[in-house]
């Protein structure tokens, strides 16, 4: 009689062979072995990820220490925790409805508007059209000239854009050498949101693509094959098959670009703030710079952005408790 894990197992006399069958080991040991060897095994990938998650902790989330200063009547020169408390003092700008801001979440709310209504549908319409080429390398030619504007950074984006449209810019040297009078679409306040959208439509359309097409590429041929049979024509096929494929991701992005829905271009914005005026350009994020940084209102500014994060924090949780409710994995499961 021999011993396996405590337990007695029998064999007949003179049976020397070796006895292989061993009980399991208790749940909770065999769970943190698994976790040893799973940790021993991506060792490496772990280690690659180190740097990117330091640089997370250090620029995202040890920063949130310092909304503390919404709460306080902020001095540089007496530091964060020297200075003293206001409690809610500096909500009072948001509360009793400062005009300055005010004006600023207007003009906030209409771009975040234009940008979900014209610049968010743009990357699918995009990825169908790429989708429905036939020659492969004229798709990859068109993807990668598509993607090239993303790589530039918004000063040499607002720069083309004034060499374009500027008052001495290519459309307007065209049109005085016709005669026909010119039209500066830049530095004008009623052009400037529109201005704004064209401008990021531009940059980052090409690169938002990247994820319907890999999306459309998991849908199954056979379903198309399926409803060509049936005699669906195109659209019916863009509707029924295409559209629910690509539901998930659309409903994701959604869910994630509501979480940023108060931030519209801080760096776009600022560049081209000057020539138009506070009035038809402010928005939360430079009136967030120009109280706090240049302005010293270091606690009302710090109020402001508080509440900006803790709106998209509820949007992003309420649509995606809303996703789950119509059966859709949203950002995270229940």
């Amino acid at each position: 009689m021999a011993t396996t894990h405590g337990k007695s197992v029998h064999r007949p006399p003179g049976d020397r062979t070796r006895i292989c069958e061993t009980t399991p080991a208790p749940e909770g040991r065999r769970e943190r072995h698994g976790w040893r060897a799973v940790l021993r095994r991506d060792r490496v990938l772990l280690l690659l990820g180190v740097p990117g998650l330091a640089l997370m902790l250090l620029f995202h989330y040890v920063p949130l220490l310092g909304n503390v200063i919404a709460f306080k009547d902020y001095q540089p020169y007496l530091g964060i925790w020297d200075s003293p408390w206001t409690g809610l003092k500096n909500f009072e700008v948001i509360v009793n409805g400062d005009q300055q801001f005010l004006n600023a979440l207007e003009n906030t709310l209409i771009i975040t508007v234009l940008q979900v209504v014209i610049i968010f549908p743009a990357p699918i319409a995009l990825a169908l059209l790429l989708n429905s080429l036939l020659s492969e390398r004229l798709k990859r030619i068109v993807q990668s000239v598509l993607y090239l504007p993303h790589f530039l950074s918004w000063v040499v984006v607002v720069a083309v854009f004034q060499q374009l449209l500027g008052d001495a810019g290519l459309l307007n040297t065209f049109l005085r050498q016709h005669e026909l009078g010119t039209v500066n679409l830049i530095g004008e306040p009623q052009y400037f949101k529109s201005l704004l959208v064209s401008q990021v439509m531009w940059k980052d359309t090409g690169w938002a693509t990247i994820l319907f097409l890999a999306a459309l590429s998991r849908i199954d041929t056979t379903l198309y094959e399926a409803s060509a049979v049936d005699g669906a024509s195109r659209m019916r096929q863009l509707w029924h098959v295409t559209l629910p494929g690509l539901r998930s991701i659309i409903i994701l992005l959604l869910i994630l670009r509501l979480g940023d829905v108060l931030s519209v271009g801080f760096e776009q914005i600022v560049l081209q703030q000057a020539p138009v005026g506070a009035e038809a350009s402010e928005v939360l994020d430079t009136y967030v710079y120009n109280n706090g940084v240049l302005g010293g209102s270091w606690g009302v500014s710090t109020a402001v952005g508080l509440v900006k994060g803790l709106v998209g924090v509820a949007l992003v949780l309420g649509a995606n408790k809303l996703a789950h409710r119509f059966g859709e994995r949203g950002i995270y499961q229940k």
